[in-house]
């Protein structure tokens, strides 16, 4: 016999999401309705209006292939209501973004929401008093199943959801996606934490780090919205293209003004035609330069030669030349940039003509002391005492000039250090200098030390290992008002200065508090592949916990030698797009011309790294040194030698290979000709 429809659960589940969609569209066609005509007092409010008004149709936005809801939380009381026995309890269905109807009434949840909380948290040792958690399968935006844990009842076993491994291990093609129906207990406590501290985790491939990240820029824009709209949040990431593949997670959460960039971006105050050797760059990027910086540019500053004459009227005021070093020497003690001190000099002098004058039985105003500091004998005075300077040039001339870097490096730089610095052809100028990476933060250094740097309210900051102390100062510069999240993990560390702990690191970011979470359980990797990868961890991070898998499935893992070349390689990537999902073929950056050519003469259709995968075009080739952050069903892993050997030494090389062969979900095959590197074995 079978079930009538209306006692059917699926189909009332159905039901209630067509009816969830149906809102949303009602939410989303109020505010196409608007009319702002008659409420705006002129066109910059009108614009603004406007503008905010857009941003609210696009969060609004029903995404056919994402589910509206993932999960239903059935509360044994109402939320916040006394537990008394007799209770009434409530049901709330958990989803991306909050849906009302007609009447105000809540159909959708956001996952954010503190009634949401227990979705994540909630077990059978702390059921959080929700006596059913229900979630939902769905084949692209249509809900196909659902799972029940009765919390509250001692005789259901717990078990590992069934739907929440499928979710985990779903096929992908394109960009990364949110994991709001995956988050796990210990990335929840994450993503929830409060926005006055910083957070550092520390994880290895796999265990959702920079999703927990991204998630928790969502979570604290919701939390604490108006204050955030007022001082922003960035996202900074290692690449263009990582960028690109993590952009879409934040919108499809319905947040749009999220800005991401590169720390190239951030201090981006030249243009960069060169490179610096590795050891060149590893001195540049040592935090010890922001003294040489600090030295180099107080070196302007000197002790006036005479004092000041001010003519007002028939009348001369004189500031003595002792008055004027006692100014200096009082703008100096204090811990203001040297900008700010050189805008207060003038004043400083036109308010010792005021008391002078005041003395005198004249009754001076603030116009008065204004008119003073422009006054033009005041104005020569601190242009001679005080010079203006600009951060290109001060490090233009420290890199170009011995004597001058020596002067402000003694005692700080070796003499060895110093020639590494110094360029061998001096530029003659800012525009013609061939700036290099390291240059451009010490000019950004050199930057905030005339005019301080505008801070923002929440930074997120991933794939940190990689960054030198100098860098993590130019990212610690647009949080000092605000707080951090650092992502990363230091055995994927790739660079010669390379973060060796996160103590070291987050006192260069000027977050010494942070708390340092670290996670361990491994979401994305399959077992056998992080196990062997593991392998690498005494050689490259002796001290790092392993990554443990909780997939129930191993994965496809295959190791195969590649007698024919090219040829063998192709073969394992024909075979793995036979698969559902997206394929990457990993190699080291010298061997991607000879497999774009062979791919490219086999008819195999390909993208590079940032590009966006399509169902008929599944292939992505990646250089090694573009892995990091990357993720794909299955990948093709060419000469884990050739990857080792393409970095300038064997630890670097081993790091390397270690991002490479953990950029695979579902399964890696690794081709080689020539031998695998030892501590493989």
């Amino acid at each position: 016999m079978s079930t009538p429809v209306h006692d059917d659960p699926l189909s009332k589940e159905r039901s209630h999401l067509a009816a969830s969609r149906s809102a949303l569209r009602a939410m989303r066609e109020d505010v196409e309705s608007l009319d702002i005509t008659d409420v705006t007092a002129n066109w910059v409010n009108a614009a603004v209006l406007e503008s905010q008004i857009e941003q609210r149709i696009k969060a609004l936005a029903d995404l056919s292939e994402t589910p509206l809801f993932f999960g239903r939380l059935d509360y044994l009381h109402a939320p916040g209501a006394e537990q008394a026995e007799g209770g009434e309890g409530e049901r709330f269905y958990v989803g991306r973004r909050h849906v009302h109807d007609a009447d105000g009434d809540p159909m959708v949840i956001d996952w954010r929401a503190p009634v949401s909380q227990p979705f994540y948290r909630a077990s059978k040792k702390d059921p959080q008093d929700v006596s059913l958690r229900r979630r939902f399968g769905y084949t692209g935006g249509d809900l196909t199943a659902y799972e029940d844990e009765h919390l509250l009842d001692p005789a259901e076993a717990a078990t590992t959801s069934r739907l929440l491994q499928q979710e985990i291990e779903r096929p992908r093609v394109g960009p990364m996606r949110d994991i709001v129906a995956t988050i796990q207990p210990e990335q929840d406590e994450i993503v929830r934490a409060g926005l006055s501290g910083s957070v550092c985790v520390q994880g290895g491939p796999g265990t959702g780090k920079t999703a927990v990240g991204l998630h928790r820029v969502a979570y604290l824009l919701y939390a604490h919205r108006e204050r955030l709209a007022r001082t922003g949040t960035l996202v900074i990431g290692p690449n263009r293209s990582f960028l690109h593949y993590i952009e879409q997670v934040l919108p499809a959460l319905g947040e749009l003004a999220v800005r991401q960039a590169t720390v190239d971006d951030l201090v981006a105050h030249v243009e960069v035609r060169g490179t610096d050797e590795a050891a060149t760059a590893v001195i540049k990027g040592d935090a010890r330069m922001a003294e040489v910086l600090r030295r180099a540019l107080y070196s302007h500053v000197t002790p006036p030669a005479e004092g000041v004459v001010v003519v007002r009227g028939s009348r001369r005021w004189r500031v003595p030349v002792y008055e004027v070093e006692e100014i200096v020497r009082e703008l100096l003690a204090r811990d203001i940039r040297y900008g700010a001190a050189r805008e207060a000099l003038p004043q400083r002098i036109a308010h010792a003509v005021l008391v002078q004058m005041e003395r005198a039985g004249e009754a001076p105003d603030d116009r008065t002391q204004n008119a003073v500091a422009r006054d033009a004998a005041v104005k020569a005075l601190v242009k001679s005492v005080w010079p203006q300077v600009d951060p290109a040039k001060l490090v233009l001339r420290l890199l170009a000039d011995a004597d001058f870097l020596a002067e402000h490096a003694e005692g700080v730089l070796t003499e060895d250090e110093q020639k590494a610095v110094l360029w061998v052809k001096p530029a003659r100028s800012v525009k013609s200098a061939k700036w290099s990476p390291a240059d451009a933060v010490l000019i950004d250094e050199a930057t905030d030390l005339i005019e301080r740097t505008h801070s923002l309210g929440h930074v997120v900051l991933d794939e940190a290992q990689d960054l030198s102390p100098m860098q993590y100062r130019a990212v610690g510069r647009r949080c000092t008002t605000g707080s951090a999240t650092v992502l990363g993990d230091l055995a994927q560390g790739t660079t010669p200065w390379a973060t060796r702990s996160w103590a070291q690191a987050l006192g260069h970011l000027g977050k010494g508090d942070a708390v340092v979470e670290e996670l361990t359980a491994g979401f994305r990797v399959p077992t056998d592949v992080i196990a062997y990868a593991s392998r690498l961890l005494p050689h490259i991070a002796p001290g790092l916990t392993p990554v443990a898998s909780i997939r129930e499935n191993p994965g496809f893992f295959d190791i195969r030698t590649a007698p024919g070349g090219a040829a063998d390689v192709l073969a394992a990537c024909r075979e793995l797009l036979e698969r559902e999902g997206s394929v990457g073929l990993i190699a080291a950056d010298a061997r991607v011309p000879e497999l774009a050519a062979a791919l490219a003469a086999a008819g195999i259709g390909h993208v590079g790294p940032g590009e966006e995968t399509t169902h008929a075009t599944r292939l992505t080739l990646v250089p090694a040194s573009l892995a990091k952050g990357l993720e794909y069903d299955y990948v093709v892993l060419d000469e884990p030698q050739a990857v080792v050997d393409g970095e300038p030494d064997e630890r670097t090389g081993l790091r390397r290979l270690y991002v490479c062969l953990t950029r695979a979900v579902s399964g890696l095959i690794v081709t080689h000709a020539t031998g695998l590197p030892q501590q493989l074995a």
